[in-house]
């Protein structure tokens, strides 16, 4: 028997196609114990995520922590669930469609832009095969992770590399690492903020809070302790804030071990103790809010800062669906698209010194 899968149906002429694929980290189809369970049994049997033998782990994972986070976490997923479903996927569908469009009104080549998750659905082995049956022989895979860490853009990347193992005639494939640094990215998250301050006057403090990762991973040689601290610091730069006005935090620790420091929570208990009154929150991490924007830091944040005395509290919505990032989103992905888009008889519309295709590649 073959090791490799049966190859979609091929026409000699049909068109041959670019593809972008945006990659979150995915999302319970419902807000339900039994979905969630299934969500979380596949998100915590990643060995990128859970860095334990699964000799060790699988017991402890489905004998005591299935069953008894599982209720918690929908109780939490159905406080910040709307009525179109996860707002996660509602933002990162939104998001690709947003660029398709975008990036078919600014170039001449035929393109196709689709999301998927990590875990749970759109798979991301289901949708790369939709879109290789759809002629896509050149790959573009964008996560949607500012900062690099291999329990996120590692193991989405995994997923990627596990399919085309299976396949015989594998497309041309590119990826994305990161783009904490990145000047669009950058300039779409200051915009966000200065919006908000526009309409709101400015708080006593921001706080920049990151997705934790256990500290044992960076001493490993992660990179995305340093990767946080440049976004950190590079934000805190366009929005002219001095040192003492901003602090950089990680939150949603999971398990025992220690993780990266400061914990959002307890500094923003500290934070209401100490008699500051107005907190900002902006997570840089997240390009899309979800659980841990809209529950962790919008409800246990708010919660957490006003309980030890803080008096106003802010949580800044992510990027999510705003032109300032649809547009950064497409600085970030064209000059990745170099030789594919510029080869003969596919140039981009009115390509010159202010085409998107000349300032990106």
């Amino acid at each position: 028997m073959s090791r490799y899968a049966p190859e979609p149906a091929h026409r000699e002429d049909a068109a041959t196609r670019i593809g972008i694929l945006l990659i979150n980290l995915g999302t319970p189809d419902e807000p339900t114990p039994a979905a969630v369970r299934r969500y979380l049994a596949e998100f915590l049997s990643d060995p990128r995520v859970i860095e334990i033998p699964a000799v060790l782990w699988k017991p402890l994972l489905y004998g005591l922590i299935l069953p008894f986070r599982s209720r918690a976490s929908a109780a939490k997923y159905a406080a910040i669930w709307r009525a179109e479903g996860s707002p996660l996927r509602l933002y990162t569908e939104r998001q690709a469609q947003l660029l398709q469009g975008l990036l078919d009104e600014r170039l001449r080549v035929p393109l196709t832009v689709r999301y998927a998750m990590r875990y749970g659905s759109p798979a991301i082995a289901d949708v790369l095969w939709q879109m290789k049956a759809e002629g896509c022989d050149r790959l573009l895979v964008v996560p949607l992770y500012p900062q690099y860490a291999a329990s996120t853009t590692g193991t989405a990347l995994d997923c990627v590399y596990a399919l085309w193992a299976r396949v015989r005639d594998i497309p041309e494939l590119r990826t994305l690492k990161h783009f904490c640094d990145h000047p669009a990215y950058l300039r779409a998250l200051a915009d966000s903020v200065r919006r908000h301050w526009h309409v709101n006057g400015r708080p006593d403090r921001l706080v920049m809070s990151f997705h934790g990762l256990p500290r044992e991973a960076v001493e490993r040689g992660d990179p995305y302790y340093r990767q946080c601290e440049r976004t950190a610091r590079l934000l805190a730069a366009a929005l002219e804030l001095p040192q003492e006005r901003w602090l950089m935090t990680f939150q949603s620790r999971f398990g025992r071990a220690e993780w990266l420091q400061p914990y959002t929570a307890d500094t923003l208990a500290a934070l209401g103790k100490q008699g500051v009154g107005r907190v900002d929150v902006v997570c840089p991490g997240f390009v899309a809010d979800c659980l841990e924007t809209l529950e962790e830091i919008v409800l246990e944040g708010r919660k957490a800062f006003l309980e030890a005395g803080g008096r106003e509290f802010h949580a800044l919505p992510c990027l999510n669906d705003a032109p300032v990032w649809i547009e950064a989103l497409a600085e970030i992905v064209l000059p990745h698209l170099h030789g594919w888009i510029d080869a003969p008889g596919t140039r981009t519309a009115g390509a010159g010194p202010s085409s998107p295709t000349a300032k990106g590649a």
